[in-house]
């Protein structure tokens, strides 16, 4: 029973599916953690497609937090022409990878 299902993710949509991975910013849950997303807008499950108003009550999403990690290094460079002014600073980003496991009614 596979499913399609947009969520809201640390106040991010996403459309997920079963089985899927997917990286997220950071979530402080513990590594191996299952949680349940409980903002679900749109569901796609047995060739029934249910739009939430503004979300799909009596329905939640299984998931497990694998990995927190961080992004590729981003480098954030600034100069004005002729002013001797130039900055330069990193960033990396910290995500979190999931894992969708399955879909529950209540």
């Amino acid at each position: 029973m596979k499913f399609i299902a947009v969520v809201d993710i640390a106040g991010l949509q996403y459309k997920v599916y079963e089985g899927q991975f997917i990286y997220v910013p950071k979530l402080n849950y513990n590594l191996g953690e299952k949680i349940f997303l409980k903002k679900i807008y749109l569901l796609h499950n047995n060739n029934t497609i249910i739009v939430g108003s503004p979300i799909i009550k009596n329905f939640n999403i299984n998931v497990q937090i694998l990995e927190h990690l961080k992004g590729k290094k981003i480098i954030v460079f600034k100069k004005k022409r002729r002013k001797g002014y130039k900055t330069k600073h990193g960033h990396r980003q910290c995500f979190t990878k999931i894992k969708i496991i399955s879909l529950n009614k209540n």
